[in-house]
């Protein structure tokens, strides 16, 4: 019984607040015009009555008929033994009236069968009691009712006709009003449901009002936008792993067929070290792949205390014997939050990237950004260096700026995507950046909130 749709659940609610709000200001109008008609009729009896008593009191003679004044039905006299001493003409020959409670109106209901007061009609009744020579006397003076219940009848009956109508006019607007509103919902709704993995160049209908649902279209394009954009990402990601990985395999795979072919073992040494080599290749490019696809899943990056000082200093050291020694000017305290694994793998993989390219000098500066709570690590080379418009280039997946180059050393273009997507996980960034010599790559990593250092300079 509930309603499902925002329609019908709109329609609903506006429906009940103006059918409460009307039922509530129709019993106010009721109460206020019956309250208005009941004192007016009360101030008309407590008028007669009290100009009665006043001739009663005042001992002067009074006909047994009395005529009522303007706006009262009927007067009855009596005496404190119940006897009639005078009447309106439309109470004549009749018993006298029940009291009603001293000093309060009363109100009863008329029940005489004969008469001009015949009919089923309420009456304000006030009585007046005041003392004459002949003891206590009793006035009773009453106001018909009539025109304060045919009021209330009519409207009762008008407002039976016109709240319902309101209701239905307002149910009947809101039901419009809301279709014709969410019907650019409806429309978002469905080019949504028929965007399937292989229609993600289609966007969804933007209307014209700047509301918030034209808000929601332009987020839901931009969403579609990056979906279509990582879709991309994702099958040239797949064609480029595919072209990788089919080298080294057809190499092996030749040398293997040689080795098969040509069972002389003096030729065994050079194929086996180069299906070693590789193999090696491959187990490294199944690594970098494995790496990339983890930090593609937004799986949480590991969260501890690392010293990077050490992290770099140790990266350094392992290469002294290298054929381009590094050269370090690092920080005595760094420590940032992230892992250890992964901070040793960002500083080795720019530390590879700057010999791969270097000539005769790689070095490697750590220092602390106090002010801005970063610990920033920069590699440099006195290689050729990097174009301006490579700057973001040499980020991307399988980017070779010297392709044979690269390849011929090992490179597999993804060393510099993979420091940088790390980078990133941890909250910081890897840019390239001028160098008066060579290449400069710059990583800046957060200090650990509790962390300590001092900006070291160069």
């Amino acid at each position: 019984m509930r309603p499902r749709s925002v329609r019908a659940r709109a329609t609903l609610g506006a429906s009940a607040v103006v059918a409460l709000a009307l039922g509530a200001a129709s019993f106010a109008l009721l109460g206020i015009l019956d309250g208005n008609l009941m004192s007016d009729a009360q101030a008309a009896a407590e008028r007669q009555a009290l100009s009665t008593a006043g001739l009663v009191a005042a001992g002067g003679r009074f006909d047994s008929v009395v005529t009522p004044g303007r706006g009262a039905d009927f007067v009855q006299v009596v005496d404190a033994q119940g006897r009639v001493l005078a009447a309106s003409p439309n109470l004549a020959g009749r018993p006298a009236l029940s009291p009603a409670r001293p000093g309060r109106p009363g109100t009863v209901r008329d029940t005489w069968k004969e008469g001009p007061a015949r009919g089923d009609r309420r009456h304000r009744v006030v009585q007046v009691t005041t003392v004459t020579a002949d003891g206590l006397v009793t006035v009773y003076a009453g106001t018909s009712l009539r025109e304060a219940d045919t009021a209330d009848d009519v409207i009762t009956g008008v407002l039976a006709v016109v709240v319902p109508l309101l209701v239905l006019t307002v149910a009947l607007v809101t039901w419009r009003v809301t279709g014709w509103a969410l019907r650019p919902v409806e429309a978002i709704r469905a080019e949504v449901a028929a965007i399937s993995d292989r229609d993600l160049h289609r966007r969804v209908p933007v209307p014209k009002s700047q509301d918030e649902i034209a808000r929601l279209a332009a987020t839901m394009n931009a969403t579609l936008d990056r979906l279509e954009a990582a879709g991309i990402r994702q099958r040239r990601f797949i064609a480029d792993a595919s072209h990788e990985l089919r080298s080294p395999i057809t190499v092996l795979r030749t040398q293997l067929e040689v080795a098969q072919a040509h069972p002389d073992p003096a030729l065994w040494g050079e194929l086996v070290s180069g299906a070693l080599e590789d193999t090696v290749r491959l187990q490294d490019l199944a690594a970098d792949l494995l790496l990339l696809a983890r930090l593609d899943t937004g799986e949480a990056p590991p969260d501890a205390s690392v010293d990077l000082a050490d992290v770099a200093r140790e990266a350094a050291r392992s290469r002294r014997r290298d054929r381009i020694p590094v050269d370090m000017e690092i920080a005595p305290e760094a420590v940032v939050r992230g892992s250890t694994l992964w901070l040793s793998r960002l500083v080795t993989n720019l530390l590879d990237n700057a010999q791969r390219h270097a000539d005769r000098r790689v070095q490697l500066v750590l220092r602390v950004d106090a002010p801005r709570r970063t610990a920033v690590l920069e590699v440099r080379d006195d290689g050729p260096g990097i174009a301006a418009a490579d700057r973001e280039r040499v980020f991307e997946r399988f980017t070779r700026l010297d392709d044979a180059r690269s390849r011929d050393e090992g490179g597999s273009g993804l060393g510099l995507a993979i420091a940088r997507d790390i980078a990133t996980r941890l909250g910081g960034s890897l840019t390239a950046e001028d160098a008066p010599a060579g290449a400069r790559l710059v990583a800046r990593i957060p200090l650990e909130p509790d962390g300590s250092g001092a900006d070291t300079g160069f």
